[in-house]
């Protein structure tokens, strides 16, 4: 048995690792877009690193985009297979893949007519919504904690990663020539003290490990101070400085996270009286999907729903629908909080809101997640003080904050509970992914010292024998 790391290979998105059984059959774990790469994103989501017609079976960590984004492509370009993931993987996967597409059909018409201007060839997208709902077809949910057959010889089962709605860790059991063998793939781990998911499942002793590292080197606040940090800047920047208070958001994760906060802090009396639009259809969709699925919510929200029949909905809460509703928020003169997507700053409708914002010093922009450093959420949480937005400099006059302990993704100290029901001594192999090398080399030591020896980095495409 062989993995190859075509993706999230000593960086954070991209995640694709393809498994190559003795018999040749393939299995490829998650199927991501490079997001947040600066002029080398296009390239990195042409080229998968490998013929799509020849992968067999796909099993689906998480809807996350940069888990995810590429599977219409993997379908164009010849993937005939299942994709196997969670019931709400399934759902989430079918809202985010269709965004997707969409984004990919705009953004080539808007380089084509560029291109036209410029006497140059007509390009094809990445991919289309046909190809989107074409992949969406070959999805199959499974539940938690089942083992199921993939093909002969190779068994596998999800396990809850606490990091969004319907994440899972994926266990890939291979029998080959009278052995076994059991690789545990990670997918994104979130955190055991989340406001609103249930803590990561334990999981069965594994040989070889592929794990995120995305925090490896951090240690987030609390969960709880975020609330009050949240209220505090609504009160400093609407109430104190009369401005806008711009936060981009993940549509999948981030947003329900701050609406939840919102509410709590609302039925605590606490929340100041200020309009909060969320601008952003799927970061609707999505809200939508996590309502249905409250089997993933620890405690403290199912006792919530006792008394609150919508934990992400409360007074003074505003969903934006069309563009024209969007383009009204730049001429409003009042205070308000607007959460949009993306959470990077890259895409979406928030781009519009930063450019519109960034040179008042009453507003505020704050990052509540982790951003690509060359993405515009990283190229301002570094403190640039201009910043290009759609070809056009910007001052950055506004106030720029962030909180960090709103981070789905789990820190050093989550990781380690999570590998705590692992003998290391039995671990053969681990590999750290989906991180960046600078913060994947301290963490390597960290885990030396836990007793895990065989600590790999791969790098993009790298293949490795499992034996």
């Amino acid at each position: 048995m062989k993995i190859a790391f075509h993706g999230a290979a000593r960086t954070v998105t991209g995640s694709k690792h393809l498994v190559t059984l003795q018999n040749g059959k393939k299995i490829l774990l998650d199927c991501g877009m490079f997001q947040g790469m600066g002029k080398d994103t296009d390239a990195l989501n042409h080229d998968l690193g490998f013929d799509a017609s020849e992968v067999d079976y796909m099993l689906l960590s998480h809807a996350h985009i940069d888990h995810t984004g590429l599977i219409p492509r993997l379908v164009r370009l010849g993937y005939k297979g299942r994709i196997y993931c969670t019931s709400a993987t399934y759902d989430l996967t079918r809202v985010l893949l269709m965004d997707s597409a969409e984004i990919q059909e705009d953004d080539i018409k808007y380089t084509n007519k560029k291109r036209a201007k410029a006497g140059l060839p007509r390009i094809e997208p990445l991919y289309t919504a046909d190809d989107a709902e074409r992949s969406l077809r070959a999805l199959q949910a499974v539940k938690y904690q089942q083992w199921f057959n993939v093909c002969d010889g190779a068994e596998a089962m999800f396990t809850d990663a606490g990091h969004i709605i319907g994440s899972a860790a994926v266990h890939l059991r291979v029998t080959e020539n009278g052995k076994t063998i059991q690789l545990t793939f990670s997918g994104d781990i979130g955190r055991y003290d989340d406001a609103i998911l249930r803590s990561p499942d334990v999981f069965p002793q594994a040989d070889y490990i592929v794990m995120e590292s995305t925090y490896g080197s951090t240690l987030h606040a609390e969960a709880t101070p975020s609330d009050g940090a949240l209220v505090e800047h609504i009160r400093q920047t609407c109430t104190v400085k009369k401005g806008k208070l711009i936060i981009p958001a993940f549509s999948v994760g981030r947003t329900q996270e701050l609406l939840y906060a919102l509410n709590r802090a609302q039925l605590q009396g606490k929340l100041p009286e200020v309009d909060i639009f969320v601008d952003s259809p799927l970061s609707m969709e999505a809200t939508q999907v996590v309502r249905t699925h409250p089997e993933c919510f620890n405690k403290t929200v199912a006792r919530l729903l006792e008394i609150d029949d919508d934990p992400f909905d409360f007074p003074g809460l505003h969903y934006i629908h069309t563009i024209e509703e969007s383009k009204s928020l730049n001429f409003r003169k009042e205070p308000c909080v607007i959460i949009s997507a993306s959470g990077m700053a890259e895409a979406g409708r928030v781009k519009h809101h930063i450019a519109q914002n960034i040179d008042d010093d009453r507003n505020t922009i704050l990052l509540v997640g982790y951003c690509e450093p060359e993405s515009l959420g990283g190229r301002l949480m570094r403190g640039m003080k201009e910043v290009s937005i759609y070809g056009t400099w910007h001052q950055v006059r506004a106030d720029v904050a962030s909180i960090r302990s709103m981070s789905a993704h789990g820190d050093y100290e989550d990781l380690g509970k999570w590998l705590s029901c692992q003998d290391p001594a039995a671990v053969k192999k681990l590999f750290l992914v989906h991180g960046e090398y600078e913060v994947q080399t301290v963490f390597r030591e960290w885990l030396h010292k836990k007793g895990f020896q065989d600590i790999q980095i791969p790098e993009r495409h790298q293949e490795v024998t499992l034996t």
